[in-house]
Order: structure tokens, then sequence, then C-alpha cells
């Protein structure tokens, strides 16, 4: 009984390994699997033997059949993904889509358009730092220490001695401090306060 299911698995294996396609390897389950299938058949028969070589025969059988069911399922898997990685595949030949092309922000419109102007006009544009000492926010502009401003309702304190800047002020600070008369510049920037409501943001340009 052992060679003769040794025999059938050694069958199964070697025409799965021939199998071409789904609709084979489908075939193949039903002939061995099925409900007539061979290995069905094999179990059936299991009761005409003696009653001690019943329950190893029994083992054995069900082990093969077990095997044989994993076989038949991994490579219809390996298949079902072939199949799909070969239908989602790029065609690299193919003309690519056009891409629309984007436009600028109108804030950053607007800005370059001004920035332009003083440009011509002989101006510089300059950048500052986004998080300001308290120094250049507030005392190089003699805000004094109990001006609202410095309320945390109005500012945004990233630490007692720094802030996110309130206005580009601070721009023009450090570059008077470092240019000698005459200064023409601007400082286009963003800057933050604490208000938010239908016609203030906490963040916007200067």
């Amino acid at each position: 009984m052992e060679k003769t299911i040794d025999q059938i698995q050694a069958e199964a294996l070697g025409e799965l390994k021939k199998a071409l396609d789904k609709d084979a390897v489908e075939a193949l389950s039903i002939k061995y699997l099925g409900r007539k299938g061979i290995i069905t058949k094999f179990l059936r028969n299991i009761s005409t033997l003696p009653g001690h070589l019943r329950p190893e025969a029994g083992k054995q059988a069900n082990f093969v059949k077990k095997s044989l069911a994993a076989a038949f399922d991994e490579i219809l898997c390996c298949m079902n993904s072939s199949s799909t990685d070969e239908s989602d595949s790029i065609d690299v030949s193919m003309p690519g889509r056009p891409v629309k092309r984007g436009g600028l922000h109108p804030i950053t419109q607007i800005i370059k358009t001004i920035s332009d102007i003083f440009t011509r006009l002989g101006f510089e544009i300059v950048e500052g730092p986004e998080i300001e000492t308290d120094y250049y926010n507030f005392e190089a502009l003699n805000i004094p220490k109990d001006h609202p401003a410095r309320d945390m309702q109005d500012t945004f304190y990233i630490s007692d001695n720094r802030v996110l800047r309130t206005h580009t002020s601070p721009v023009q600070v450090r570059v008077m401090e470092k240019t000698t008369p005459p200064v023409r510049i601007i400082a286009p920037g963003k800057v933050y306060r604490c208000d938010s409501d239908l016609t203030h943001t906490p963040m916007f340009h200067q």
C-alpha cells in the first residue's frame, strides 16, 4: 500500500512539472484530489485492508493528499502572480502622458512683480531669518518691554528670547548694522502673529 501511494505522489508531481497553464494544473487537481480522484479512491479502498494496516495507510494517504494540494496551490499562486505582473507591466516604448505646466501662486507673483519694480529702481532684495531674537524683533525697533505687541496673544514665542518674527523690520536692522548709508532695500517675506479669523491668518506676507 505504501509503495502505491508513493507511486501516485510521484506521478502527480511529475505531471505537475509538465503543466503549462492554470487549466492544466486545475485539471490535475481534479484528477488526483477531486471527489472521483485517484487519491480519493485510494482513501476509500483503505477500508479493505486488514485492521492493523489501516491507520498507517490512512495517515500516509492523507499526508500525500495535503502535500499535493499544497503543491497545486503553490503553482497556481505563482501563475496568478506572473499573470498579474504581465498585465501591470509598463510599456516603456509608449509615449508619455503630457504633464500640465503649473503656475506661480498669486502671492508669489505679486512679490516677484514688486521686487522687479524696486530692483529696476536700484533697490536690493534682502532676506532674513523667520525665527528672530527678542532684540531684533522688538528692542532694536524701540518696542518697550510692556508693549502689547510683546504679549503671547500677539506673538508666537519659541523660547523666552526667540519668536517667530512679527514683521520684516528685523531684516532692515540687520542690513543697517552691516551696510553704510545710503541703504536701498526691500525685505519681502513671511511673518507670524497670533491672529486668526475671517480676515486674518497666523502667517502672512509683508
